[in-house]
């Protein structure tokens, strides 16, 4: 019983359109896990890939804690003699289940520690640290806003600054001025269609700028590459995190993460920016998500990085239709089952542009709808262009959920 991919399903905060779509996938009728119960912690947990065996002790075991367990129809996975099932019950059901797990034997009890860890990791993720070198990003008390500065001259969004360094300065402490609290320095254009940038013709836009602003503020300097002798650059001059689409995927990038004891931004993306939103198709979107984000991070941990300097992010528009941007946006808490903060970027996208027909300069009003459902559904820190407009959005949706006590 080992190689799992176990999440949560936030059945208590998706559409139910979600709801159908899901358990249809798994050809489950809904009965059979029951109705989401009030007033108790009732999770559902998603264990990807059961083989028959471990089915049967799944099932044995769950009927003995009072929980549910239902098994995927067989045709949600034809030929396969692994299918997934669903675990539904509260809290003390599951620790019932975890302790029969591990009374049945070793291999049982690999499962019990995957399904107790994911849920302690659900549960606690906002109280976790984000610790990027000696920078360290609390979570726990509000949303934290990471301000996107453009260093491309070719940026979907239109702000790109090219090689002016003191422009881009300016706007990185103009977003300080403004409640950013981690600026985002990005030197390669990553839309769709767009090709590689050279390492050097990168390194010259970041380079002066990353120095500048590490000698002026003491926030935490992002970079957005791809690139690990563009990381190693950045890092050396002083950036605290390495914001990755590629999820540390190029030969050498986990290891520079690790050496310089930098914070990481795991993203998840279909492809590559040149092809990625060619008529991209997922058969389980969340489920391809969190087990992409799943073996990377276990990939960074193995490589010497420290699990508190991690960060996920589902990849809002990186290989990904309309419908399926809209679709992580309902189901974003799923990813606290990784246990780490979750990013989310949703500035100005074109996902905006085609539900409210706007251009880029034109999606504010459409950016700060995404954000406020964004930190809703569970999102830590958003990486966002208007950077004034979407600190007041954070602010008051912060207060909705977590209350004010100015009063």
């Amino acid at each position: 019983m080992t190689g799992y991919c176990l999440r949560i399903l936030a059945f208590d905060s998706l559409t139910d359109v979600d709801v159908r779509a899901e358990l249809a996938r798994l050809g489950v009728d809904a009965a059979d896990i029951g109705q989401v119960q009030r007033g108790v912690t009732w999770r559902v947990l998603c264990v990807e890939d059961v083989a028959d065996a471990e089915a049967a002790v799944l099932a044995v075991a769950s009927a003995a804690a009072g929980s549910r367990f239902v098994r995927a129809a067989e045709a949600a996975k034809p030929g396969g003699s692994r299918r997934p099932a669903l675990l539904a019950g509260t809290s003390a059901q599951y620790d019932l289940l975890v302790a029969r797990l591990k009374e049945h034997s070793a291999e049982a009890a690999v499962l019990a520690d995957h399904i107790d860890r994911t849920l302690r990791a659900f549960e606690g993720v906002a109280s976790v640290p984000w610790v990027c070198r000696s920078k360290r990003i609390a979570i726990d008390s509000h949303t934290v806003i990471m301000g996107i500065v453009n260093l491309t001259e070719d940026s979907f969004s239109g702000d790109g600054l090219g090689g002016q360094v003191d422009a881009a300065v300016q706007r990185g402490l103009e977003f300080l001025k403004a409640g950013a609290e981690i600026l985002d320095l990005g030197a390669e254009s990553t839309r769709p269609g767009s090709l590689p940038v050279p390492a050097d013709q990168e390194i010259a836009r970041l380079a002066p700028v990353v120095r500048e602003l590490v000698a002026a503020t003491d926030v935490p300097i992002s970079v957005d590459t791809q690139k690990p002798e563009v990381a190693r650059v950045a890092l050396e001059l002083g950036a605290s995190i390495v914001n990755d689409i590629s999820g540390l995927r190029s030969p050498g990038m986990i290891e520079t993460v690790a050496e310089y004891g930098a914070g990481a931004v795991i993203m998840h993306m279909l492809g590559e920016p040149r092809t990625m939103q060619v008529a991209p198709h997922y058969d389980n979107l969340m489920g391809k998500v969190f087990s992409f984000l799943t073996e990377r991070l276990e990939a960074a941990v193995e490589a010497g990085i420290e699990e508190e300097a991690l960060a996920v992010d589902p990849g809002f528009g990186f290989g990904k239709t309309v419908n399926h941007n809209l679709e992580i946006l309902r189901r974003l808490r799923e990813l606290h089952s990784l246990g780490r903060p979750v990013v989310l970027g949703t500035s100005r996208k074109s996902t905006i542009g085609k539900v409210l027909g706007r251009p880029p300069e034109e999606r504010l009003m459409g950016t700060a709808a995404t954000c406020a459902l964004g930190i809703a559904n569970g999102a830590h820190v958003l990486r966002v262009h208007d950077v004034p407009e979407m600190v007041q959005v954070a602010a008051m949706t912060d207060a909705v959920l977590r209350g004010w006590d100015q009063e």
